[in-house]
């Protein structure tokens, strides 16, 4: 397993990061058990999950299951760097969701409870709180780094003006900020490289990409179809964009094929050669999805074969423009 810094800490984390989101609904707990047992023999570190995940309200059933997993002990909490997410509405009452201080609070606390640890290395906002204002969510999540119960912070589903917002904010009361930020960014969906990527980059924030095979769209869904297998990309919009990007995607499976790599192989390494992204997250459902996934850290692309992959899947700035606001202004 390959290690990088996150963002610009002196954290080293690695080039996956195991998605937790599945843990529950779709593996069984014995199973989720298995996966992190073995992403940890293979030297990922980096574990994602959120209060939400398990998708039972107010239970967090997937940091339960992580955090049993903790409990086992022989360091599997000291080997991992735990990030988890706030926002999702966890009750019914009016400040059991977003980013309130009140919440912020009693949402740390149930996470850590949950999750049977003393502190969390990476405690993430599931999206931007239009409602409230930044002084009060760098109060309360300095409250939370002064109690010894968080030590980073970052965000997700950002735009980049959004990024410049709270690390202005954090400069002001001289914090460090954020230090990543969790984007959907794929060959299919590469709007961040307009504004998200070149803020991140200015700030130092690392992006951990989520979705990495869009739904499972470049994971050679097409080869799964001719083989009759069953996929989550066959029906409702994943069907529909099947159909609108058919070509796209059967040229992308016959260039995987000519490298000799799987298609969900090469949509994370193409990632892997991004500059600014730290991490993309795998969301295994089974130990072969998780084997299958290290494949990618090893696979090395070369400038051909990235300057196929954007006649492909073309970025959002045309003709060879800069990102924004260079895009559009002069």
């Amino acid at each position: 397993m390959e290690y990088t810094q996150l963002g610009r800490t002196g954290l080293s984390v690695s080039r996956l990061v195991l998605g937790t989101m599945n843990f529950g609904p779709e593996t069984s707990e014995e199973d989720s058990y298995a996966i992190m047992d073995k992403a940890h023999e293979h030297g990922i570190n980096f574990f994602d999950t959120a209060n939400v995940y398990g998708w039972r309200k107010g239970e967090g059933v997937t940091e339960q299951i992580v955090g049993r997993w903790f409990d086992q002990g022989d360091g599997r909490r000291e080997r991992t760097v735990l990030a988890t997410k706030l926002y999702g509405s966890m009750g019914d009452w009016p400040n059991e969701t977003r980013l309130s201080a009140l919440n912020i609070r009693r949402a740390a606390d149930a996470s850590l409870r949950r999750l049977k640890t003393d502190y969390i290395d990476l405690y993430q906002m599931h999206h931007v709180d239009r409602t409230t204002p930044w002084d009060e969510i760098w109060e309360a999540f300095s409250v939370l780094r002064q109690q010894g119960k968080v030590l980073y912070f970052g965000s997700s589903n950002f735009a980049g003006w959004h990024l410049a917002q709270a690390q202005e904010a954090a400069r002001d009361r001289h914090l460090l900020g954020l230090v990543s930020e969790q984007s959907i960014y794929n060959l299919l969906t590469r709007w961040v490289e307009l504004e998200v990527l070149p803020a991140a980059r200015h700030y130092g924030i690392g992006v951990i990409p989520w979705s990495p095979l869009h739904g499972g769209l470049l994971g050679g869904v097409l080869r799964k179809q001719r083989e009759g297998g069953a996929s989550r990309s066959n029906s409702g919009r994943s069907a529909d964009s099947i159909t609108e990007h058919r070509d796209a995607i059967e040229a992308y499976e016959k260039l995987a094929a000519d490298l000799g790599v799987d298609p969900a192989d090469l949509g994370i390494a193409w990632l892997l050669h991004q500059e600014g992204v730290t991490a993309p997250i795998i969301g295994p459902r089974t130990l072969e999805q998780l084997e299958g996934s290290l494949r990618s850290v090893d696979i090395k692309l070369d400038a051909d074969t990235l300057a196929k992959l954007d006649e492909l899947f073309p970025p959002p700035c045309p003709n060879g423009a800069k990102p924004a606001p260079e895009a559009y202004a002069w």
